[in-house]
């Protein structure tokens, strides 16, 4: 995975650089270009964003639990490491896309409070992928295995849950602390997740207020003169 990491680690340095110094990638220009450029990164910060946020709600919290309550959990293990260095992959690039071009509508230095804080929370979304996909997933496939194989020995691990785990580790000391370590790594990598959903969540209600609740206050009566607030999502 290092062109992974270079790739990515390409991403974080040209979103941060969009953010602080915008104009070196031409955001004061004037003129049909920048405009069609506007629309061009507005574009790409929404279908990034929802691409992200889609894909949060559904492993978080409908795909991940329908498949450990109807797939053997070896099985359910084996597929869950396959998908989330997928998953985090996918999340962290959208969120980083999403960062760098709202950065570039909004430059730090003369975003407002509100704007700032948008940015923050996009850049906390792509730190906590960063950190599921290069620190705890491994961390977590690699306890998976070794728990795999110890359970393996004792003839576990082909039904559904987590029932006969639980009667084995009883009397099987090794297998009750490589239980509570694994329980530890994938409790850090949940929570990553869910801080990641969580900033995701907020900047979905930043949107939200400027696409809905600004139509209803400034153009009640639908006057078609005006463009329609809810279609500026910057």
């Amino acid at each position: 995975m290092a062109w992974l990491t270079r790739f990515l680690a390409a991403v974080a340095f040209l979103a941060v650089g969009i953010i602080f110094s915008p104009e070196t990638f031409g955001s004061k220009s004037d003129g049909q270009y920048s405009s069609k450029l506007s629309t061009l990164l507005k574009l790409a910060h929404l279908l990034s964003f929802s691409t992200a946020w889609g894909a949060a709600l559904w492993v978080t919290f409908v795909g991940g639990i329908i498949m450990f309550k109807n797939l053997p959990r070896h099985q359910f293990g084996n597929l869950q490491s396959k998908m989330f260095p997928a998953y985090f992959t996918m999340v962290g690039v959208c969120s980083a896309i999403s960062v760098g071009a709202f950065g570039y509508l909004h430059p730090w230095k003369s975003a407002s409070t509100t704007e700032k804080y948008q940015l923050g929370f996009l850049f906390s979304s792509f730190a906590f992928c960063l950190a599921n996909l290069f620190v705890f997933t491994p961390m977590t496939i690699e306890m998976m295995k070794q728990r795999h194989k110890v359970e393996r020995e004792q003839n576990i691990g082909e039904e559904v849950g987590w029932s006969k785990n639980r009667e084995v580790a009883k009397v099987d000391p090794k297998l009750a602390a490589m239980n509570k370590k694994f329980g530890m790594i994938h409790g850090l990598s949940s929570l990553a997740n869910i801080m990641s959903f969580g900033s995701l969540a907020m900047h979905s209600w930043y949107l939200a207020g400027l696409n809905i609740g600004s139509r209803v206050h400034e153009h009640p009566y639908g006057n078609s003169n005006t463009s329609p607030a809810y279609l500026n999502v910057t």
